[in-house]
């Protein structure tokens, strides 16, 4: 009871009109010395390998070895990967050696520097196209990140007035709005509603696009959703996209650094995603799709290397890649990627899946029963990967995710992340909180987080 006043009496320090919940004011927060003084550290036990104790297959401590920011005593507990994971020692030196050693243009300069580039470029665009299960490396296209990659196919397609969209109903934003800016050409945005679960609803999905008809151009839906950690059966929903004519592009960027991606299984025709969600560095993304697609889009940014001859009354442009990659490249960037690339290779995204989900239902089963407390999607954490997304009631989104580090420095998402679309229609403005691993999270992390959010909800409720 004592631990429950403390933390109550650290909420009423808290309690403070936010006149926007951003995040420099939430950073000014953290300075105030005030909270600290009354915060009760949560017990933390060393760092051990759970999964290797029962003989399982992946080492979770060898793992967690390649992350500077996992190693030392005092290490927060990163639950927030499916905003960005943490990048591993070799992509921090692949991208400083970049700079030290070779800071040079690829595909232009021809003298040592440039070539060693060049052919860097072209070794990780081969290894993201086999990450990924596509035959052609040629088909992947850099970009900046997935919110990129899909705004070049909606801006980049030739669309006619009529014309149909269909998504579902738990879009991020990046996968809603780019559709949403086509209606001023005529296109139409339908949204296919999902079962009381938020698991796809396979059926209103298939009537969806038989009312569509001929007029069906497009299909765009989540991968796995960064809301709630559900799975679309995307090679179900391609072939009914493919039987009514249209093109099936996937948001990838919640599934490529979780689970095993074979664009041809998938049987999709554009998939993007996100490197800075699969421990590479942020500012680099991709966009995969077939060679007659990607040939007909029209580049959001062009110059520079996009060009093959240019005249003051025409021009024309290269064959893909280079059509579609306008402006000097993130190399940086993509030696990290590189170096991502050549660790997660070592690895099965079928353990890593597996371990996430370990996490998931610790937190899932600590946490389920506890006052006020709903978690979005199926009860099943087996059904929702890595993600725990928890809505409370009459409680401050924001405030418990600052409490989470304060109390136990625990690092979690709060907010409406993006997917406005899912919270908006039910009145709720401040979103949830969202736990999301990564395979280099433990148990012993897992039940920390437990703990930690017992504490506070027991702590603000008034529960002993």
């Amino acid at each position: 009871m004592a631990k429950s006043m403390q933390l109550v009496e650290l909420m009423a320090v808290m309690e403070v009109e936010y006149p926007a919940k951003n995040a420099v004011f939430v950073a000014h927060a953290f300075h105030q010395e005030s909270y600290a003084k009354s915060v009760i550290p949560v017990p933390r036990f060393p760092v051990i390998s759970p999964m290797m104790k029962r003989g399982d297959s992946m080492d979770v401590s060898g793992f967690r070895s390649n992350f500077p920011t996992l190693q030392g005593d005092a290490v927060p507990i990163y639950l927030d990967n499916a905003c960005m994971t943490l990048r591993p020692q070799q992509v921090i030196e692949a991208v400083q050696q970049y700079y030290s050693k070779n800071p040079s243009c690829a595909g232009r300069s021809v003298h040592r520097w440039g070539m060693s580039v060049s052919q860097t470029v072209s070794r990780c665009r081969r290894k993201l196209a086999d990450f990924i299960g596509a035959k052609q490396a040629r088909e992947v296209i850099f970009t900046p990140n997935a919110t990129h990659s899909i705004n070049q196919v909606a801006a980049g397609m030739r669309w006619e007035k009529g014309d149909i969209v269909i998504i579902s109903d738990r879009e991020h934003n990046s996968n809603l709005v780019p559709w949403l800016q086509l209606k001023k050409q005529g296109v139409e945005l339908c949204t296919v509603a999902s079962h009381a679960d938020n698991t796809f609803d396979l059926e209103a999905y298939e009537s969806a696009c038989a009312d569509a008809g001929e007029n069906l151009r497009m299909v765009s839906l989540v991968h796995v959703g960064n809301l709630d950690g559900v799975e679309i059966p995307v090679a179900e929903a391609s072939k009914i996209a493919r039987d009514h004519g249209a093109i099936m592009h996937v948001d990838g960027a919640q599934s490529a650094p979780h689970i095993p991606i074979d664009v041809e299984a998938l049987g999709c025709d554009l998939f993007s995603f996100s490197i800075h969600k699969m421990l590479g560095p942020s500012g680099v993304g991709a966009l995969w799709g077939k060679e007659e697609i990607l040939s007909t889009l029209e580049p959001i940014c062009v110059g520079g290397g996009t060009v093959s001859s240019a005249s003051t009354a025409e021009y024309a442009l290269r064959e893909i890649p280079d059509r579609l990659e306008g402006g000097l490249g993130h190399y940086a960037g993509i030696c990290g990627t590189e170096a991502a690339l050549d660790l997660l290779a070592k690895y099965n995204m079928l353990d890593f899946a597996a371990q996430e989900v370990r996490i998931n239902d610790i937190i899932t089963n600590g946490i389920k029963d506890l006052p006020g407390v709903e978690i979005i999607g199926p009860e099943a954490a087996s059904k929702r990967g890595g993600i725990c997304s928890i809505l409370l009631d009459n409680l401050d989104i924001q405030n418990v995710g600052i409490l989470m580090d304060e109390v136990g420095s625990v690092f979690v998402r709060s907010g409406l992340h993006c997917v406005n679309q899912w919270f908006e229609p039910r009145g709720n403005s401040q979103g949830s909180l969202r736990a999301s691993a990564y395979a280099y999270n433990t148990e012993e992390e897992a039940r920390c987080f437990v703990d930690t959010f017992t504490e506070i909800i027991n702590g603000l409720s008034g529960e002993d």
